[in-house]
């Protein structure tokens, strides 16, 4: 006995994939570029030391 699938079992089951695929990609994306954003800031706060109190405002 064969079994094989339909296909809307088989457009199913791709598009289940496909989502779950780009839910884990956006997640991971996001929290890479959280992390990264997070070390630039730091950077240039590193390099930067209290500038802000030198320079007059901006109006």
């Amino acid at each position: 006995m064969t079994k094989s699938f339909t296909l809307i079992q088989t457009v199913a089951t791709a598009g289940l994939f496909s989502a779950v695929s780009f839910w884990y990609g956006f997640m991971f994306g996001r929290e890479t570029s959280r992390k990264e954003l997070g070390d630039l800031i730091a950077d240039l706060r590193r390099s930067n030391p209290d500038q802000s109190s030198t320079t007059p405002p901006h109006s």
